[in-house]
């Protein structure tokens, strides 16, 4: 399915010939082209210092556990400063971005911080298409879900991303696009077998039954 690399998407705003030239991390893939099951790795990214606390400075997010060094090292549970909830979900998910003009966030379900994150670890995700469905007159819902992983595959952050995508033919769909919105029918509801998520639910949260790890 990845088409990084390969298709422009045609910007007026430059010489023609530039515009032409195929994007470097860019896609353009339209709903018909998502298929379920399809996986993709991110390279890894180690998470310095700086970058930590320039984010937690962006947010004004200067709670002790990521931002006091002696409160985390002497008084802290972990016995060391963790990196934002918040910016392990952002890292995370740019990791995989592939920055189709085609496809526009609806919301997520299911994030949940399953283990800390500390300075100096390095994360990957792993992107896995779930479902899709018609909706709208022009677009399409898709579900993915987003694994982080540190260090040698340990998980530290899972959550499901909904995307509206554009069809490309919208007239294959119109039918079946109505017929829901008739109905009324809400985004895509979790497959029974995805009801649990992954990983030991008894570590969600701040992962303090797993500190020694």
């Amino acid at each position: 399915m990845s088409t990084i690399g390969v298709s422009s998407t045609n910007p007026s705003t430059m010489p023609a010939d530039h515009a032409a030239l195929p994007v470097w991390n860019s896609e353009n893939w339209f709903y018909e082209d998502w298929q379920v099951g399809h996986k993709i790795r991110s390279l890894r990214r180690t998470i310095s210092e700086g970058e930590s606390m320039a984010f937690n400075a962006l947010v004004t997010d200067m709670h002790p556990y990521v931002a006091d060094e002696v409160f985390a090292t002497s008084d802290g549970h972990f016995g060391k400063r963790l990196v934002a909830g918040a910016f392990v979900f952002s890292a995370g998910l740019g990791l995989v971005a592939t920055n189709c003009v085609n496809a526009f966030s609806y919301g997520y379900d299911k994030l949940r911080f399953i283990k800390p994150t500390f300075i100096g670890d390095t994360i990957y995700t792993i992107r896995t298409n779930l479902e899709k469905h018609p909706k709208y007159e022009k677009l399409g819902l898709c579900r993915a879900s987003y694994q982080v992983f540190k260090g040698e595959g340990e998980l530290v952050l899972y959550c499901e991303h909904i995307q509206t995508v554009m069809y490309r033919r919208p007239e294959d769909f119109a039918e079946e696009s109505q017929r829901r919105s008739r109905a009324g029918e809400a985004s895509p509801s979790p497959d029974k077998n995805r009801s649990r998520l992954p990983g030991d639910v008894a570590t969600f949260g701040t992962g303090i039954e797993n500190k020694h790890d």
